[in-house]
């Protein structure tokens, strides 16, 4: 099913950042996925198997504990983007003559079968999607029923530094409109998800010059607002974005003379339900949904 993409987000410029290649997780997604992985101790179900949504923007360390955190449990690496599927094959599918082939946890590259993991794992992927609810039934298409999701992504605080200082110099977005933690809750439930559970924390980052906070930027990802400049910027327009960031630094409270940024992250989790059918004069139902809803009734019989 086709959704309309999110007013501030152009699905042309997603595929140009699709382009450029991961040299590396950023630190900050691995540091809110390792956040995101304590939230882990309080989920009873353990996956017998779990699918990696983007692991290698996402996050690899965090990738790397997950795999602590469940070695019995086999593993699925799902990477959107076609030039970080060939380092995929590299980085979780050691030859077949590499000891770690045979000893220790491993990942399989590609989608589960639908309903075959118990675990969807999605960090900070989630806001740089031009089309979020296709996303969100690809998860729910991978779950088992039971099973449960664990994502994050940044939220609408996030650079508020940043746009109030374009916003004075006249200047375009400098990035998409991030959605609410509440707008990402109701479009779970339109995904078929239940009991989504959201939370948000704010991450205040420094830097010591703008050259530093313009590196971590590129790092994250790029201005995907429909409404940006849509040419290249001069040496001159970037003269002018570091005395102004410089000029920010040094009103910045309560540490003059370095650079602040905000970054609001977005925690949800939500389970897979069993399938409700909609009864009418006339019902289609898909074999699909019929095998799951009399596996369900099964396991509901009581003991004779």
């Amino acid at each position: 099913m086709n959704h309309p993409s999110p007013p501030t987000i152009a699905p042309s410029a997603v595929q140009r950042w699709g382009r450029v290649a991961s040299q590396a997780s950023p630190w900050l997604h691995e540091e809110v996925a390792r956040r995101m992985e304590e939230r882990l101790q309080w989920i009873v179900l353990q996956p017998k198997a779990w699918l990696d949504w983007a692991p290698a923007r996402g996050g690899l360390e965090a990738h790397q504990r997950l795999l602590a955190r469940y070695p019995k449990a086999a593993c699925h690496v799902h990477e959107p983007f076609a030039i970080d599927q060939a380092q995929a094959r590299q980085r979780h599918e050691p030859a077949w003559w590499q000891p770690a082939r045979w000893v220790g946890p491993s990942s399989h590259l590609g989608l589960p079968a639908p309903g075959g993991v118990q675990m969807v794992w999605s960090n900070m992927a989630l806001h740089l999607s031009d089309q979020p609810r296709a996303l969100m039934d690809a998860w729910h298409e991978s779950l088992e029923v039971g099973g449960f999701l664990m994502f994050s992504c940044l939220g609408p605080d996030t650079l508020k530094e940043l746009r109030a200082l374009y916003a004075d110099a006249g200047w375009p977005e400098p990035g998409p409109a991030f959605t609410d933690m509440h707008d990402w809750g109701d479009m779970l439930v339109e995904a078929g998800f239940a009991e989504p559970v959201m939370d948000m924390e704010r991450i205040v980052l420094s830097y010591e010059s703008p050259e530093r906070l313009l590196q971590e930027l590129r790092e994250l990802g790029r201005n995907l607002n429909p409404g940006r400049f849509s040419a290249c910027r001069g040496r001159t327009w970037l003269a002018e974005l570091k005395r102004r960031l410089q000029t920010h630094a040094a009103l910045t409270e309560p540490a003059p003379g370095r650079l602040s940024l905000t970054f609001e992250i977005i925690y949800g989790h939500a389970f897979k339900p069993a399938p409700r059918i909609r009864l009418a004069p006339e019902s289609a139902v898909s074999l699909e949904q019929m095998k799951t809803v009399l596996r369900q009734g099964k396991k509901n019989l009581p003991p004779v």
